[in-house]
Formats: C-alpha cells, sequence, structure tokens
C-alpha cells in the first residue's frame, strides 16, 4: 500500500536531518506502527506522506499513486488525523463536520447521513449542535477522528489519536479504528503509548534520530528479545533511558 525509498527531511536552518534515508513497505490492511522518543522524526514522516511537508530527497507511493502525478486521486484515498485539535471552536460538531466532509467531495444526504451515523457511534448526538469550545478533551478528539474517517479512507494517518483522553473516550475510539480496519482501511498511527500499540498494531517501526532501527510484529519482536518482556522494555532497550526533551 505504501513504498518509501530513500526519504529525507532536513528543516531550513537546521543542522540535522529530521528523517534520514528512510526506506520502508507497509502492506494493505496493516495497523503499522510508527514508534519512537521525541523528535525522532515520527510526525515529519507522516507529514510528507500527507503532502503536509516537501521531502529533501527520496519518493513515495501510496497505493501505486504519487502526489506529484495523482495529488486529487490521492487526497480522496486518505484520511488524516492530527494530534492538534483540527476543529473551529465557534462551529458546533456537526457544522465541522459538514466542512471537513465537504472538503473530501460528501455533499447532501450522503454526507449528513455519514456525519449523524458517526456522531452515534462516537456517543456525540445529543450534542452534534452543541459549539466545540464546550467539550471535554475526550469529545473534542472523537469530533476530530470523525473528521479524517467521513469520506471512509483508503489509507487513515493517525498521531497520537487517543493523547489526553479518558479511559472511555480511548475504548471507543480504538474500538472503532479496529474495525475501520476489518472493513478495509490501512491504518499508520504513532503514539507514545506503547501498552496500546503493543495489542493495536500488526507491525510496528522504531524510529530514532530520523531513521529506523527495527520493524516487525511486536509481539514477535518481544519474544525475539530475551530483555523484553513487553513493548515498553523492549522501545528502552533500543532507544535507551536518556531523555529526549526538545524545545
Amino acid at each position: 500500500m505504501i513504498i518509501i525509498s530513500g526519504l529525507s527531511k532536513k528543516y531550513k536552518n537546521s543542522e540535522e536531518y529530521a528523517v534520514k534515508n528512510l526506506n520502508l513497505t507497509i502492506g494493505e490492511g496493516e495497523i503499522y506502527g510508527l514508534l519512537g522518543p521525541n523528535g525522532a522524526g515520527k510526525t515529519t514522516l507522516i507529514s510528507m506522506l500527507t503532502s503536509l511537508v516537501k521531502p529533501t530527497t527520496g519518493s513515495f507511493s501510496i497505493n501505486g499513486l504519487t502526489f506529484a502525478e495523482n495529488k486529487t486521486q490521492l487526497q480522496q484515498l486518505l484520511g488524516i488525523v492530527p494530534q492538534e485539535y483540527a476543529l473551529y471552536p465557534s462551529l458546533t460538531a456537526f457544522e465541522n463536520l459538514e466542512y471537513f466532509g465537504s472538503m473530501y467531495g460528501l455533499t447532501g444526504h450522503d454526507l449528513k447521513y455519514s456525519i449523524r451515523e458517526h456522531l452515534e457511534i462516537m456517543g456525540l448526538s445529543k450534542f452534534a449542535h452543541k459549539r466545540t469550545s464546550t467539550y471535554s478533551g475526550g469529545m473534542k478528539r472523537r469530533v476530530n477522528l470523525i473528521a479524517g474517517i467521513l469520506h471512509k479512507p483508503k489509507v487513515l494517518f493517525l498521531d497520537e489519536p487517543t493523547v489526553g483522553v479518558d479511559v472511555q473516550s480511548k475504548n471507543v475510539i480504538m474500538a472503532h479504528l479496529k474495525l475501520l480496519n476489518q472493513q478495509g482501511t490501512t491504518i499508520v498511527y504513532t503514539s507514545h503509548h506503547l501498552n496500546e500499540a503493543q495489542t493495536f498494531c500488526t507491525q510496528i517501526a522504531i524510529i530514532d534520530n530520523g531513521e529506523i532501527v527495527i520493524t516487525g510484529n511486536p509481539m514477535q519482536l518481544i519474544k525475539n528479545a530475551p530483555q523484553a518482556h513487553n513493548l515498553e522494555e523492549l522501545f528502552l532497550a533500543i532507544t535507551g533511558n536518556a531523555l529526549r526533551d526538545n524545545a
């Protein structure tokens, strides 16, 4: 589904590459976790794959398409759920979703039906016509997710989809993501919640300093590492215990 070849990114005025000569293949139907410490290059990689950031060198294709030749077609295939809330606080959830759905080409009855269906699934129907500025963090996170999946994307990019949410919201979000995957959506996912990633992901890549350190099925990687009993222990064994603060 995604083929990445020699992909690199160096930001202006930066001495180091955020992503360095990265090669990776993500199969159709995978739930692929991109894991790494702060500043490892995860968000930069997703930003390049979704055309938000232009690579310095290298190339990639998604479903056999490239942004250089098939930008409009690719944008219809992709769903993006950023870490930051991509919502207009003065609009209601329904108004936000009408706007974002229309950007993906949904209109009329199909758009309204999809909005109502997703609000019901996410337990937000009775809040549909309240401004999102009044929502809790978990409610905003659920609306944020709906905005990226209304058009039933073939590939869904998630950047920390459960950060800062309560257990109930997290449970609803993860259950629906698994359902989407079962229905055919390939998911590319970043998270610092390693216990969550261990059970959610079918494959992972651990990235550090802009480079891939290890890839594979998380349970198999743990099994093959005698010093690790879970993904968190494997992650620390690979990336070390040093703090990764960035300003």
